[in-house]
C-alpha cells in the first residue's frame, strides 16, 4: 500500500468516531430515519433525488399513508401514484418507483434486495440510492456521494476531485461497523454545517481534518436561468374547472394534467414565478373561455396527477 494511501486510511479511521458521535447528538429526526423499513427508505430516497428536504417533509407521510406498503404501491394505478406525487415534481421518478415496486412483488414474499448491485436492478435506481439503502437497511459496506458528502471530501482533501476519486474516497473512509450511519453522517454534514457558502466550520467535527476550512478554487461557473413568459386559462363553471392533459408521447411530465395554454394578453388576472431547473417562468393566468379540455369537478382535483404549476394556480386562486 501507498504511504498517501495508508495516510488516508489512518485519516479516516480517526475521524469516523467523531463524526459518528457527532451525528448521533445532532441528527435530525426525519420520519424515514425512525426504523430500518427498506420500502420507507427506498420511498424516502427517490423522494429526495433533487428535491429539498421540507419539500419531502410535505409529502412523506400523506404518501405512506396512501401507499403504506410496497404491495399498495405496486397494486395502484400509476394514475393514482402521480396524483400523490403531485408537487414534488421530476415525476419519472414516481413512475420508476412504481414500475419498480411492481418487480419487488413478484418476488416471493415480495423479498426486497439485500445487495447495491440487487437494488440497481431496479427501475429508477442508480449508484447512490442503491448504496444509501443497502448500507442503511442491510448494513452493507457501500459508500454513498451525492452533492453533500463531495462537498465534505473535496475540502477535506483540499482540491476539486474526479468522480472517480470521489467515489473511492467515500469507499476508503466509510466505517465498517456502521455503513448506514456512517452515509447518513457525512451527508448531514454537508447539508447541516459543511454548507456550500459560510459554512460552520468552528461547530464541524472534522474541522481537525480539513485542508481548506471551506475555501476551495472557484468551480465552473453555473448556468444562468432564462425566463420565459407563459400564458394560462383558468376555466370555471359551477364546482368544476377545465384541465388539458398532456400528450403520453411528451418528454416532460407525459399524462399529467395542467391547466389550457391561451394566447390572451393583456393585464393578466393572475401572476406568479414557477421555476424549473434553470428555467423562471413569469406565469400570466386569464379568466377567460377555452374549447380544448376537460371538465374536471374541483372536489376530484386531489385523485388525478397535476402538474406543480397547475397545483401552484389551483392554490393561488382558492381552488385547490
Amino acid at each position: 500500500m501507498s504511504a498517501s494511501r495508508t495516510r488516508g486510511t489512518k485519516a479516516a479511521c480517526s475521524f469516523q468516531p467523531g463524526l459518528l458521535r457527532w451525528y448521533d447528538h445532532h441528527r435530525r429526526d426525519l420520519p424515514w430515519r425512525r426504523d430500518r423499513d427498506p420500502y420507507r427508505v427506498w420511498v424516502s430516497e427517490i423522494m429526495l433525488q433533487q428535491t429539498r428536504v421540507a419539500a419531502v417533509l410535505e409529502h412523506y407521510t400523506v404518501f405512506l399513508l396512501r401507499f403504506p406498503t410496497v404491495e399498495a404501491l405496486a397494486q395502484a394505478p400509476e394514475s393514482a401514484v402521480l396524483a400523490a406525487w403531485s408537487g414534488l415534481g421530476y415525476y419519472r421518478r414516481a413512475r420508476m418507483l412504481w414500475q419498480a415496486a411492481r418487480k419487488v412483488v413478484e418476488k416471493p414474499a415480495a423479498q426486497f434486495p439485500q445487495t447495491a448491485a440487487e437494488w440497481r436492478d431496479l427501475p429508477g435506481i442508480g449508484r447512490y440510492t442503491a448504496a444509501a439503502i443497502s448500507s442503511i437497511c442491510f448494513g452493507e459496506v457501500a459508500a454513498v456521494v451525492d452533492g453533500n458528502v463531495e462537498r465534505v471530501l473535496e475540502r477535506l482533501a483540499g482540491k476539486r476531485l474526479s468522480p472517480a476519486e470521489l467515489w473511492q474516497g467515500a469507499q476508503a473512509q466509510i466505517s465498517p461497523a456502521r455503513p448506514g450511519d456512517f452515509n447518513q453522517a457525512m451527508m448531514e454534514l454537508g447539508a447541516m454545517v459543511c454548507l456550500p457558502r459560510q459554512p460552520k466550520c468552528a461547530a464541524c467535527p472534522l474541522r481537525s481534518f480539513c485542508r481548506t476550512r471551506g475555501e476551495l478554487p472557484a468551480a465552473a461557473k453555473v448556468p444562468q436561468q432564462r425566463r420565459e413568459t407563459v400564458h394560462y386559462a383558468l376555466a370555471l363553471r359551477r364546482g368544476e374547472v377545465k384541465l388539458v392533459q398532456r400528450a403520453r408521447s411528451q418528454s416532460l411530465m407525459p399524462g399529467m394534467w395542467d391547466l389550457p395554454a391561451t394566447l390572451a394578453k393583456g393585464r393578466p388576472w393572475l401572476r406568479l414565478r414557477h421555476s424549473i431547473t434553470v428555467t423562471i417562468y413569469d406565469v400570466h393566468v386569464y379568466r377567460v373561455a377555452v374549447r380544448r379540455g376537460r371538465w374536471v369537478e374541483t372536489s376530484r382535483l386531489h385523485e388525478i396527477p397535476l402538474t406543480g404549476l397547475a397545483r401552484k394556480i389551483l392554490r393561488k386562486a382558492g381552488i385547490w
